[in-house]
């Protein structure tokens, strides 16, 4: 996966989120709904940066970038704990 394939898939996920708070606000999702599938963009959009940064880190201390991986929600969702 590139750096381009990683920004691809924030701007996608980015999208969702704009269309379920529409959705939302419109009233035709549930808020219940609304909020554990915000949740679980939230923790793929989490995964999708730690990745971009893993990628940059290693571009900048001359290893492959190709070598990062996903890290599990667990542990993204980690960080700040």
């Amino acid at each position: 996966m590139t750096e381009q394939d990683i920004l691809a898939r924030i701007k996608q996920l980015v999208d969702n989120e704009h269309s379920l708070r529409s959705k939302a606000t419109s009233g035709e999702m549930n808020p219940v709904t609304e909020r554990q599938k915000l949740a679980e963009l939230e923790v793929m959009l989490d995964q999708c940066w730690d990745l971009l940064r893993q990628r940059r880190a290693r571009i900048d201390s001359g290893a492959s970038p190709e070598d990062a991986q996903v890290n599990s929600p667990r542990q993204v969702e980690g960080y700040l704990q």
